[in-house]
């Protein structure tokens, strides 16, 4: 029987080795960490975000610069074949008003155990606390519980994962030993702000109802204030574009025209104090007002634009390590259509350890899915071969 060896037991690992598995190959699983998937774990502890449905053309789009190189591998296992797959796990799903899919039991651990439990029966070979330290010569090289270990499998799948959440096993380390690299940047992640005294009381209050621009993205998620800055969905939709140099602007009334500011405005304050009067006129909560006195002061007498489009000042972003995924990683040019490294015949590599980017909102789970099994497939006509 061929053998093949998996780096790495996240998402794109375990669809690599169930593909492998069921082309009959013998497969060995190692993880660094004690337990396999803690990243997806982690992710479903707040409602286990599987994919987005809508159209595919729609779906792809949100991979930016890397749409040509995954499109095929989403045509294969796209947003219908996630949920087709995960309920073969007998996990029930539900869809919210937003398109984003989900468990009905709103974590990840079932469909994890389900999913382990269907790989052993495959026969594969979970070795766990095996850390994955590069190369000698032709052989995979480990530290593992009863010392090092050399590996020389006919064919390598490295699911090495990106560089953020390195407690949960993606340190990037990996990028120390792989040509073809680019490096890492932060995605999907927070922003720094130093904060004036005065938003204290409003730290951990989410800011709903506005829209957030930086470039040509906009967002209508909302975000929240916090002691280090402001994080949220909203804020991870456009984290590239502010990432890469874009301001951030916030639109506090986005249901209300430059001139139906500047009309309610201009209505008799009286005697009310400005918090009132925008309270009244506006509709702006304390955290909006709270924004507004932050970044628009001295306020303008024409304050309606500053409403309509608030310059958000930041202090660039919060570090990777905190970032819920990387850009970066290895390129597509050091890879051939398969996912096999050029300069390392029969070895492939799947998932966050590829240099690709998507916001939050079941699309960086799709492709590690996608990308696993595109690679687990070539990975098995590799050894058939």
């Amino acid at each position: 029987m061929s053998e093949a060896l998996i780096i790495g037991a996240g998402p794109a690992g375990l669809m690599a080795a169930e593909r492998l598995a069921a082309s009959g190959v013998a497969v060995t699983l190692a993880e660094a960490k004690p337990s396999p998937a803690r990243k997806f774990l982690m992710a479903g502890k707040s409602g286990l975000n599987l994919t987005k449905d809508e159209p595919f053309e729609a779906f792809l789009a949100q991979f930016g610069a890397a749409q040509a190189e995954l499109a095929p591998m989403l045509r294969g296992f796209g947003p219908e074949a996630v949920q087709d797959w995960a309920r073969g796990l007998g996990q029930p799903l539900f869809t919210g008003t937003t398109g984003r899919v989900f468990p009905e039991a709103m974590k990840a651990s079932p469909l994890l155990r389900a999913w382990l439990a269907r790989l052993e029966g495959a026969g594969v070979r979970l070795e766990r606390r095996w850390r994955w330290t590069g190369w000698d010569g032709e052989a995979c090289r480990f530290e593992t519980p009863e010392g090092p270990r050399l590996l020389r499998p006919r064919a390598t799948i490295l699911a090495c994962g990106g560089a953020s959440w390195a407690r949960l096993g993606s340190d990037g380390a990996w990028a120390g030993w792989v040509e073809g690299t680019a490096p890492f940047r932060p995605a999907n992640m927070g922003f720094a702000v130093s904060w004036s005294d005065h938003m204290r009381r409003h730290f951990g209050t989410p800011v709903k109802g506005c829209a957030l621009q930086a470039g040509d993205q906009v967002s209508r998620g909302e975000f929240v204030i916090s002691e280090r800055g402001i994080e949220g969905g909203g804020i991870y939709a456009i984290s590239a574009a502010m990432r890469d140099g874009a301001p951030l602007t916030i639109d506090l009334a986005p249901n209300l025209s430059l001139d139906d500011l500047r009309a309610r405005l201009a209505r008799p304050r009286g005697k009310q104090s400005l918090a009132n009067h925008l309270r009244r006129t506006l509709r702006l909560d304390p955290v909006k007002q709270a924004l507004l006195m932050e970044f628009a002061r001295p306020l303008p007498e024409d304050l309606a634009p500053r409403v309509k489009a608030l310059a958000v000042s930041h202090d660039g972003p919060r570090p990777m390590d905190e970032a819920i995924s990387t850009a970066g990683g290895l390129r597509f040019d050091a890879l051939d259509e398969g996912l096999m490294l050029r300069d390392r015949p029969g070895t492939f590599a799947a998932g966050e350890m590829l240099d690709w980017e998507a916001p939050t909102g079941g699309y960086l789970l799709t492709a590690c899915l996608a990308t696993g099994r595109w690679a687990g497939d070539a990975a098995a006509r590799y050894l058939a071969g």
